[in-house]
């Protein structure tokens, strides 16, 4: 029967703390020596992949092929087209998946790596732009590639000085940074970005009103000049529990209040039936546009005094006075905003 481990003394705990404080250091400082280095070259990637029609294909072995899927998926996300090709299955028909219109994105930091040598001739045959990331600019890797990003010399954090560690952390740098390059050159937007991310909390947070809101079709409008018993149909007839009102004077239907479930109590009493509807709206009721995002919406309706429980849309292109819509809390709450 094996022994039981022991715990671990307090002088392994700092061990384990120095450890970490290592790899730290080590990778602010090769990312800093990153940044003082980049040149020319790196903005003739970026120009080189702006101008292809197809994909950008990432490609890499071992741990330098994880960053290489990492910075694929981030590349797509923020509006690069891009996959990753594994150098080994390339070999066997995967080279199939590399056309005419793409470029090809590939890591290796020593750049030596065997594997790869099948998709640089099938770069070369296609006359496809190659960037290479790598750490040595007299390697195989870089001496084939159009445009070679070299990586800063990266003292690797493990006791021996061998697992990568340093190195495909400075790899996911540079990745990150040509991605964002390339959102800022193509002026990629918050609703683009959207688009890519429908699920999950990035989702939600870029939902805009425009998504969620009820429209003109469904907005429970009356004229200031209605009677409350009117006012009260119009209210109940609808799931909303409020009635706007309406401006009629013009023909432009401009909003100049509300009426909601508050001021009917405000206002009970016995003649209330018979009042019209400007005698009991609140004037000049809370409104939102419908690009702003709605959860930007539903702070405004749980600040401020009174808080409300729907607001009115308008179309700030348009006549801001003028209702398109309404927003409620419950629609926020279906959006999962919260």
């Amino acid at each position: 029967m094996s022994a039981a481990p022991q715990p671990a003394s307090a002088g392994s705990v700092h061990s384990d703390q120095d450890a970490a404080r290592r790899v730290c250091e080590y990778a602010g400082e090769a990312i800093a020596a990153l940044g003082a280095g980049l040149n020319g070259d790196f903005s003739r990637a970026v120009d080189a992949i702006l101008n292809i029609k197809g994909r950008v294909i990432v490609s890499g072995m071992g741990k330098s092929g994880h960053i290489a899927r990492k910075i694929a998926a981030t590349l797509a996300s923020t509006g690069t087209p891009s996959h990753f090709v594994h150098p080994g299955e390339a070999s066997h028909g995967d080279l199939g998946m590399v056309t005419r219109e793409d470029a090809l994105l590939m890591l290796s930091y020593r750049g030596e790596t065997a594997e790869l040598g099948d998709l640089i001739t099938h770069a070369k045959r296609l006359r496809i732009p190659l960037i290479g990331i790598a750490g040595n600019p007299q390697s195989t890797l870089l001496q084939a590639a159009d445009i070679p990003l070299v990586l800063p010399p990266a003292k690797e954090a493990c006791p021996m000085g061998l697992a990568p560690t340093t190195s495909t952390t400075v790899m996911l740098v540079l990745g990150d940074a040509l991605a964002v390059a390339l959102m800022e050159r193509r002026g990629f937007t918050a609703d683009q970005y959207r688009n890519f991310h429908p699920g999950g909390s990035l989702g939600k947070m870029l939902v805009r009103v425009s998504d969620i809101m009820h429209g003109t079709d469904e907005l429970p409008l009356v004229g200031p000049d209605t009677p409350m018993r009117d006012v009260l149909i119009t209210m109940t007839s609808n799931r909303f529990g409020f009635a706007g009102v309406a401006g009629i004077v013009d023909a432009d239907g401009k909003l100049i209040g509300i009426v909601t479930d508050g001021d009917l109590r405000r206002h009970m009493e016995p003649a209330l039936l018979d009042r019209k509807a400007r005698d009991v709206m609140t004037a000049s009721p809370k409104t939102v546009p419908a690009s702003m995002l709605a959860a930007e919406a539903l702070t405004i309706m749980n600040t401020g005094s009174p808080k409300v429980t729907s607001v009115f849309v308008v179309d700030p292109a348009g006549d801001p006075r003028k209702p398109v819509g309404f927003l409620s809390i419950h629609d926020c709450l279906r959006a999962g905003l919260s």
